[in-house]
């Protein structure tokens, strides 16, 4: 069986992405600061007949990333799938006018670190098997600038540029690298967290382009 290790796991898109790879053979590790809501996460995976387990780590410590993912391969073994999807809070945005030196590094410590420190848990082993996929979700500020975004932008448009990059350099190694951007608001119920989750698993399935921007036409 195959594991997909879900980075920022939460109840909305990280919750939608595990049940549509979980429902297509996968067993899921769920990774987040919050031990509790995780085991909630998990239980309701399991409820739908999903192999889950939660795996406690803050996105901002390194150390804490690397002992998550030791646990994962101990319990699951090889990691054929890589999701990175945390939100950043509403309470650290900061606009064009209002980006400090310390709000930005916040913000790329949050989004482009944590990444680093995700895909260097994964990648050295699925160069040696020669097969996986690392699958990166930001918000539409990531490809389309958006002022109120000042400093967030700054972040997922740099993990973006490595994205893009890794894909161009893995692609004749048996490795895939993706992009989602949300241009949406994903509300509760909406079903739109479930199309997005779609998505993915059509671009990990295809691997037939790197990058995809979620506009209201693409989740209507």
């Amino acid at each position: 069986m195959k594991t997909i290790a879900i980075v920022g796991a939460g109840p909305g898109l990280g919750l939608s992405i595990a049940k549509k790879f979980g429902k297509n053979g996968f067993q899921v590790a769920l990774v987040a600061r919050n031990e509790e809501k995780l085991n909630h996460l998990a239980a309701e995976l399991k409820q739908d007949g999903i192999e889950a387990a939660a795996f406690a780590a803050d996105i901002l410590d390194a150390q804490q990333i690397k002992s998550a993912f030791n646990a994962i391969k101990e319990r699951y073994g090889f990691i054929d799938v890589l999701e990175y999807s945390p939100i950043p809070s509403v309470q650290n945005l900061a606009g064009t006018l209002d980006v400090t030196e310390e709000n930005v590094l916040h913000q790329f410590q949050f989004i482009v670190l944590g990444a680093i420190s995700s895909i260097g848990e994964v990648l050295p082993t699925m160069l040696k098997k020669n097969t996986g996929a690392l699958l990166f979700t930001t918000g539409g500020s990531s490809i389309h600038p958006t002022p109120m975004m000042g400093n967030v932008g700054i972040a997922m448009a740099g993990l973006r540029n490595h994205i893009l990059n890794l894909n161009t350099e893995l692609s004749g190694k048996g490795i895939y690298a993706g992009h989602i951007g949300i241009g949406v608001w994903m509300q509760e119920g909406s079903g739109v967290q479930d199309k997005i989750a779609d998505i993915w698993y059509d671009m990990y399935t295809k691997r037939d382009r790197a990058e995809e921007y979620i506009s209201e036409d693409k989740v209507k």
